[in-house]
């Protein structure tokens, strides 16, 4: 079975003294999820905005994926299959 789906993925960051956000917030069609991250310029470092973009966004990134994660260990054991299930077979992709 073939299928074709599109997930929205929006990344908001906003800069205040010294203090970078990242929101991301990702939009499957059938669930939202939110991915937060932060990053803190050392009063001692260049104040360079793109390196905090770079921080804030990518620790967002990964809030977004254990979340996603998680989900999908829930829907895995709902089935009878995952980490929590009885018959608990290796499933998916290696993690590295």
């Amino acid at each position: 079975m073939a299928r074709t789906l599109e997930w929205k993925v929006r990344m908001y960051l906003s800069e205040e003294d010294g203090t970078t956000r990242a929101r991301m917030e990702l939009d499957t069609g059938t669930a939202k999820l939110t991915g937060r991250g932060t990053a803190h310029c050392n009063p001692q470092d260049l104040d360079i905005p793109e390196i905090g973009d770079e921080l804030a966004a990518s620790r967002a990134m990964s809030d977004l994926a254990r979340q996603l994660m998680r989900v999908a260990d829930q829907d895995l054991e709902a089935v009878g299959a995952g980490p929590g299930s009885a018959a608990a077979a290796p499933y998916g992709w290696p993690s590295a």
